[in-house]
């Protein structure tokens, strides 16, 4: 997902690491370890869009290679830059117990593809003294946050309660997909979309909606159906969902009738997917 992400990382201070984390060989740095409020006055620098370089040891590919294949065969992967974008780059705490080699936890709120271990990294060049991730919790994907989590033995009990009370902890199906139009679907819409079949809608064009462009497909209840995309005055289904159209109506006997599985294939003359970046 291209969202905005959230973490909560660890950097240690006073060495840097071939890998720019803790499995990586430690170099002690150029200076001494610096103070808490020398490091808070250095954040403001790695804030806002910036020119990030990739760790060398990263799942990007050169030449057709995996870069942490080619870093662990001797060589130095030739690694673009690329701009990412840092929303929130704060220090919550500070544990300078050894202070030669300290700790600064942070939060970081960031654009999708930055690598937090590339801050920690980038932050201890500026310092002199060298830093690498210690530790990292991703606290926030999207609309999708930790804090809102709901742990194993919550699940059980509810699970044991019944449905009605496991059904209280899950999210819509749509959730995370806000920002997507939607368009809600009359009876003929439904039918053909459970089949996985092009139809014009009753209700038009969606204000707005440009071609190719995905679009959350609604039953009359505002339940989601699938996802579909405009194409030459024609919505296409890309993804319909199991179940999808029950006590709809009309379309429930055609949703009980539609394959089970997700509609995966688009007609010919509608375009492929776009591959994502």
């Amino acid at each position: 997902m291209a969202d905005r992400k959230a973490y909560r990382a660890t950097f240690c201070l006073g060495a840097s690491s071939s890998t720019d984390d803790v499995e990586g060989e430690l170099t002690p740095g150029r200076v001494p370890a610096p103070d808490r409020a020398t490091v808070e006055a250095a954040l403001p620098g790695l804030r806002g869009q910036i020119e990030q370089r990739p760790p060398a040891y990263s799942a990007l590919k050169v030449g057709g290679r995996r870069a942490y294949a080619l870093a662990r065969a001797g060589e130095t992967p030739e690694l673009p830059v690329r701009s990412v974008t840092i929303h929130r780059l704060e220090l919550v705490e500070w544990d300078d117990t050894d202070p030669d080699r300290p700790l600064a936890i942070v939060d970081v709120e960031c654009s999708a593809g930055t690598y937090v271990r590339a801050l920690a990294r980038d932050l201890g060049e500026r310092l002199g003294c060298g830093a690498y991730l210690g530790t990292l919790v991703r606290t926030a994907s999207g609309p999708f946050r930790l804090a809102d989590a709901h742990g194993p033995d919550e699940l059980r009990e509810a699970a044991a309660a019944g449905e009605v009370s496991i059904r209280r902890l899950l999210l819509p199906m749509d959730a995370g997909l806000e920002g997507l139009p939607a368009l809600t679907l009359g009876p003929a819409d439904l039918a053909a979309a459970t089949k996985g079949q092009v139809f014009r809608p009753s209700a038009g064009r969606p204000r707005g909606l440009d071609d190719e462009t995905p679009v959350r497909l609604l039953d009359a209840s505002g339940r989601l159906v699938g996802i579909g995309a405009w194409a030459g005055g024609r919505i296409a289904p890309d993804k319909i969902l199991v179940g999808a159209g029950e006590g709809s109506g009309e379309g429930e006997e055609q949703a009980a009738s539609a394959s089970p599985t997700p509609v995966e294939d688009r007609p010919a003359d509608c375009g492929t997917e776009a591959e994502r970046g």
